[in-house]
């Protein structure tokens, strides 16, 4: 997580360090008996822990938040995938059926053809032979 080019427990670290430090100048710089002090300086150490515990509570919600969504649209994407993928398949099933079906036309044609051109081939050795008869008579 990047933050504006600052990575974010970077920035989470330098708030607590820069807090603590203003917190500990002021309290040195006020004058108190040592027990005030020590009271002050404990009530805002515990002000500063409960701060980076919302700190650190708010940065994983957001990061499960962040991952949630992101795998919603893995399986959004990956179910899509799939459907196009079996659409695909189906569309080279039929396409390939379709081939098959033509290449069975094809060679059905190849054979009328080729019976009839046989059949002419008979009829006209049939012919020539009857001519030959015939003029040989």
């Amino acid at each position: 997580m990047s933050d504006g080019g600052i990575n974010t427990k970077d920035f989470f670290v330098g708030m607590l360090v820069g807090g603590v430090i203003g917190a500990s100048a002021t309290f040195l710089s006020t004058p108190k008996s040592g027990k005030e002090l020590r009271e002050d300086i404990s009530e805002q150490a515990k002000v500063a822990v409960d701060k980076t515990s919302d700190w650190t509570n708010q940065a994983a919600s957001s990061a499960k938040e962040s991952t949630t969504n992101m795998l919603d649209r893995m399986k959004r994407l990956t179910k899509s995938m799939r459907k196009d993928m079996k659409e695909l398949t189906d569309s080279a099933d039929y396409l390939l059926d379709d081939l098959d079906d033509w290449g069975e036309d094809i060679a059905a044609s190849v054979r009328q053809e080729v019976e009839d051109l046989q059949r002419s081939v008979e009829q006209l050795v049939k012919e020539v032979t009857e001519r030959e008869k015939q003029k040989n008579n």
